[in-house]
């Protein structure tokens, strides 16, 4: 069933007789113990458990002060505590749910009803655990481009807005890249949807290859695809790009594709709250700078300078193939 349970009671004794109990049915594989709560605190951060017995009176930390340092730890609150308690401690048993714990076993406890109540609170903590991980499952689905794996476009919108509002507040700088693959319309008329498949899967995986842990990359849309750069100048941004159309230009592919000589363009923007306020006003700045790059030839990163002022091109390497 469950593999771990934490026992906290400043009893040796207590903790031995609920060992022997609990190991006599087989339900756990670890045995962790602790004295009092702050022990007992220890050694859940540094331990995965499954379900804690914890006792009320103890020296030090004692089981409410234990409860309440558990509900201020999010990682910690789903962990089901039954308490241990006197026979006569109505007040306190009530106090002790209150607080957080999902049940109490009273003192002397009755064997068989404490594996009864251990194995009610470990089937609940399954069943919530596995809702848990299948709320994550489709909030990632959710999120996720189904082809690349890469964020989805309404992903990267949200995660785009709150990257503009931060650099608002801030004053960081933020970066944008528009991706575009050169020619893609060619690959699907020439060797089909399923390898043009497998061209966009490719090309998603040398983008995020070259992007650090905290930017964000998405599919925006067919065979474009968006990076975010948090922190990052023009300058900055402007290298890594030329550094994802370099990767892609020498990417190999396998047949029927081992012949592609695939390049793409891209438009860098920086963040500017006078120039694009707006999160669609700084999308378009990146976009008229992937304009210019498959108007100037494709194969190569552009940007634009202040309003008004020419395009720079930063890539002297042109695509063979024109358009």
């Amino acid at each position: 069933m469950a593999s771990s349970v934490l026992i906290i009671d400043d009893s040796v004794s207590v903790r031995e007789q609920i060992i022997r109990t609990l190991e006599s049915f087989s339900l756990f594989t670890r045995y962790y113990e602790a004295e009092d709560g702050l022990e007992g605190f220890k050694k859940l951060l540094s331990s995965s458990v499954d379900i804690i017995l914890c006792d009320l009176e103890m020296p030090r930390i004692d089981g409410f002060k234990f409860l309440s340092m558990l509900k201020a730890r999010p990682d910690l609150q789903d962990i089901p505590v039954i308490i241990l308690t006197g026979m006569n401690d109505r007040e306190r048993k009530i106090k002790g749910l209150e607080q957080g714990a999902s049940d109490y076993i009273t003192k002397p406890f009755d064997h068989e009803e404490l594996v009864a109540r251990v194995k009610v609170h470990l089937k609940i903590k399954k069943l919530q655990d596995e809702l848990k991980r299948s709320n994550e499952l489709l909030l990632e689905l959710s999120n996720t481009d189904h082809l690349t794996g890469l964020f989805n476009r309404r992903y990267m919108m949200e995660a785009l807005d709150k990257e503009v509002q931060r650099s608002i507040r801030k004053g960081g700088n933020l970066s944008l890249i528009l991706l575009d693959i050169d020619h893609f319309k060619q690959v699907n008329d020439n060797f089909g949807h399923l390898q043009g498949d497998a061209v966009l899967q490719k090309v998603a995986l040398q983008l995020q290859s070259e992007l650090r842990g905290y930017d964000c990359a998405a599919r925006y849309g067919g065979e474009e695809f968006v990076a975010i750069l948090p922190d990052s100048t023009l300058k900055e941004a402007v290298f890594v790009a030329d550094r994802i159309r370099l990767a892609v230009q020498v990417t190999k592919f396998s047949e029927p594709l081992s012949k592609l000589s695939l390049t793409v363009s891209l438009g860098v923007a920086c963040f500017s709250p006078e120039r694009s306020p707006t999160v669609d006003r700084f999308i378009k700045q990146a976009d008229d700078a992937l304009y210019l790059a498959k108007a100037n030839g494709r194969n190569r990163v552009e940007f634009l300078e202040p309003e008004n002022a020419p395009a720079v091109a930063t890539s002297q390497k042109k695509a063979t193939e024109q358009e």
